[in-house]
């Protein structure tokens, strides 16, 4: 694969105040930004050409990330105004930056040792996500995995409720035919389910969500400790 996607452009609501003058991705864990973890290990795998969705301060990521030749990759920005779009509305958007094959897309604000190299450049179906366990603020989890099949509602009995830990492969076709605006890809995972056309795979190594500044700083003292 030799596309991906960074999803960048929410506006951090629960990391106020941090976030009204720093976009969420860019906020420092051991002086680097959080998005330069993810833009690091993709180039590593030898992805090229990496897609910025903003929104909340987009002029900030230019500045900090610049066109990415510090990276060895291509980085290319998909302003979605003021406002951002969404999960769905902003891959849709980014679409024509992102090549005909399968592509990478991650949430720029995680933080994990998963190895993207391992993530398959064809997936099955139209998207093949990675299923983390339930962290406590999200007991309940967002689907069921058996095998390799994402289940909902009707799950079998042997199936173990995951949380999609926001790291994913894609092809076009999940969003491609949808009308452009906001919208969030959880309705397209589950009708893709639906027509049994999501696969998965558990990871059980590190793995955190930085959504507040309470797990910001709990991220900084773990990983400073690794």
């Amino acid at each position: 694969m030799r596309h991906a996607l960074i999803l960048a452009a929410g506006r951090g609501e629960r990391m106020r105040p941090l976030t009204d003058t720093t976009p969420k991705p860019l906020l420092l864990v051991h002086g680097k930004p959080l998005i330069a973890h993810h833009i690091e290990k993709l180039a590593a795998i030898g992805v090229n050409t990496i897609v910025v969705n903003t929104a909340h301060l987009a002029d900030r990521f230019p500045e900090a990330l610049g066109d990415g030749s510090q990276w060895g990759v291509r980085i290319h920005y998909s302003y979605e105004g003021p406002e951002p779009l969404e999960t769905g509305g902003g891959m849709l958007k980014a679409l024509p930056l992102l090549g005909d094959k399968p592509f990478i897309v991650v949430s720029a604000d995680i933080w994990s040792d998963f190895d993207y190299a391992t993530l398959p450049a064809e997936p099955l179906e139209l998207a093949h996500l990675v299923m983390v366990p339930n962290p406590k603020f999200h007991p309940k989890g967002d689907f069921s995995l058996c095998g390799d099949r994402l289940h909902d509602s009707d799950a079998p009995p042997d199936a173990e409720r995951l949380t999609f830990g926001n790291i994913g492969v894609y092809r076009r076709e999940l969003v491609s035919s949808e009308a452009p605006g906001k919208f969030q890809l959880g309705p397209l995972y589950r009708r893709a389910i639906a027509q049994g056309r999501l696969t998965g795979e558990k990871y059980t190594g590190f793995w955190r969500n930085v959504g507040t500044p309470a797990q910001l700083d709990e991220l900084r003292d773990v990983t400073r400790q690794r």
